[in-house]
């Protein structure tokens, strides 16, 4: 029993069963790359009627296409799909390269690069503008997917929403993380970031660093610290919703408000006790704010889904 029981877990959690009662249906969508197939989940309302469609991009490291990683499941991304999908807005959500369903299409550690995200998001974009099916194209990056689609969606989009994205470059948030550290690890790891983000990689790191800067990872990073998230929105000329929960472990409404000004297009929601994974959180307590992290029986915040259709059928 046990074994059929975390069988049907995995088909549920995959989508594979058919939304009998729901306004949409779940079909698999490939994007063919030159290191391998990317697989993502297009939720496409009933009808046959065309309509615009979002393309949702996970955050950092693991994080699968629905908000999940290998040790930590909440299904905050699929529940906001199937959201906006019974609300007649269509999305298309993916595994990175590398993660998940999408392992095949991994590069080296040294030879990945932040811009190899962004080109994948940029082909997703071309792949759904072809699309007879839709009739505009939003991208919503959640957390580093925020940056990454911000980048993707100049020139492309339709509209842009930043949920739980960072405002300031990485190499700051990275410092600032390190500044609760021993003085010598943080007097160590403070000219190693600076020089990261001048865009030079550094020869000497102190063994206790090499988990953070191992010099196969250090490429990467200089990608990355490159982007001014605050300056890439700055860039659009699109409707822009900025939204931020209050209770938020791992972005702050600072790094929203951040955002929000940066581009006079933009709005900016704040959640009231909603969480990095987009659940109800309430408390003050760091532990139990992670331990939702592993719940996927939690809804998603009740504003959150509501605001942003309501933001996206005011398009015009």
């Amino acid at each position: 029993m046990k074994i059929v029981y975390s069988f049907l877990l995995a088909l549920y959690s995959l989508g594979v069963f058919a939304q009998k009662d729901s306004a949409f249906a779940e079909t698999p969508l490939v994007l063919h790359t030159a290191t391998g197939d990317i697989m993502g989940t297009l939720t496409l309302p009933k009808g046959g009627k065309k309509v615009p469609v979002a393309l949702i991009h996970s955050g950092s490291g693991p994080t699968d296409r629905n908000g999940n990683n290998p040790v930590m499941q909440n299904n905050g991304l699929q529940m906001l799909a199937h959201a906006l999908g019974e609300a007649g807005i269509a999305t298309l959500r993916f595994d990175k390269r590398g993660v998940a369903a999408s392992k095949a299409a991994a590069k080296s550690e040294a030879d990945m690069r932040f811009d190899d995200f962004v080109q994948d998001a940029k082909a997703w974009v071309e792949l759904l503008k072809k699309d007879p099916r839709f009739s505009g194209l939003y991208i919503l990056g959640h957390s580093e997917g925020s940056l990454i689609g911000m980048i993707a969606a100049a020139g492309k989009a339709d509209a842009f929403i930043s949920l739980a994205g960072p405002g300031r470059p990485a190499a700051v948030v990275l410092k600032e993380q390190f500044a609760a550290q021993p003085s010598m690890v943080k007097n160590a790891a403070y000219p190693i970031l600076d020089s990261l983000a001048a865009g030079k990689t550094v020869g000497q790191v102190p063994p206790y660093l090499l988990s953070v800067f191992r010099a196969s990872v250090q490429p990467y990073m200089v990608s990355w610290f490159k982007y001014d998230p605050a300056k890439e929105l700055a860039k659009l000329n699109i409707p822009i919703l900025v939204v931020q929960g209050t209770t938020d472990m791992q972005v702050s409404v600072e790094d929203a408000v951040i955002l929000q000004k940066a581009n006079p297009k933009a709005r900016l929601l704040t959640v009231p006790n909603m969480n990095h994974v987009l659940k109800t959180y309430e408390g003050t307590s760091r532990q139990e704010n992670f331990a939702t992290y592993s719940k996927p029986e939690l809804p998603l915040h009740p504003l959150l889904a509501k605001e942003i259709i309501s933001f996206l059928k005011g398009i015009r």
